[in-house]
């Protein structure tokens, strides 16, 4: 029996598989809602959605590109209390880059922020920000006393 997965099944496949299984183990998927009957119109009907899908995901990075090309001009600026031989106490965590990228008008989540050790010095820093799986911009830090 042909079916379609509506949703993840562990050890089979993921959602939009078309799997070949025994009789009753695609009537069980399908009574509990996990898959459909493949037929000629399902699987139209899946192709169709895989194509949208596909373009939404398209049209998701080109607005991620654009995005990146703006975050990587800007240059954040944070001034830090130092101590003796221009030592930083603390260091710059991704939830202060995040709220100082909202007041500058960028809606990036602190988990999208991608730091390499830590900001714990005076000067430049490169911080990579994950805007997709595809994109990574570069958002250049500064601290200063």
């Amino acid at each position: 029996m042909k079916i379609i997965l509506l949703k993840d099944v562990k050890k089979q496949g993921k959602k939009g598989d078309i799997l070949n299984v025994k009789d009753g183990y695609g009537t069980f998927l399908i009574n509990k809602g996990d898959a459909v009957l493949a037929t000629t119109n399902s699987v139209d009907r899946l192709d169709r959605e895989n194509k949208e899908k596909e373009k939404r995901e398209l049209q998701n990075i080109k607005k991620c590109e654009e995005l990146k090309t703006k975050i990587e001009k800007l240059t954040i600026s944070f001034k830090v209390k130092t101590g003796t031989s221009d030592r930083v106490f603390g260091s710059i965590s991704p939830k202060q880059i995040g709220e100082e990228l909202k007041s500058k008008g960028y809606e990036i989540d602190k988990k999208q922020i991608k730091i390499d050790g830590t900001i714990s010095s005076l000067g430049f820093h490169n911080v990579d920000i994950e805007l997709h799986k595809k994109v990574v911009a570069k958002l250049k830090i500064e601290l200063k006393k």
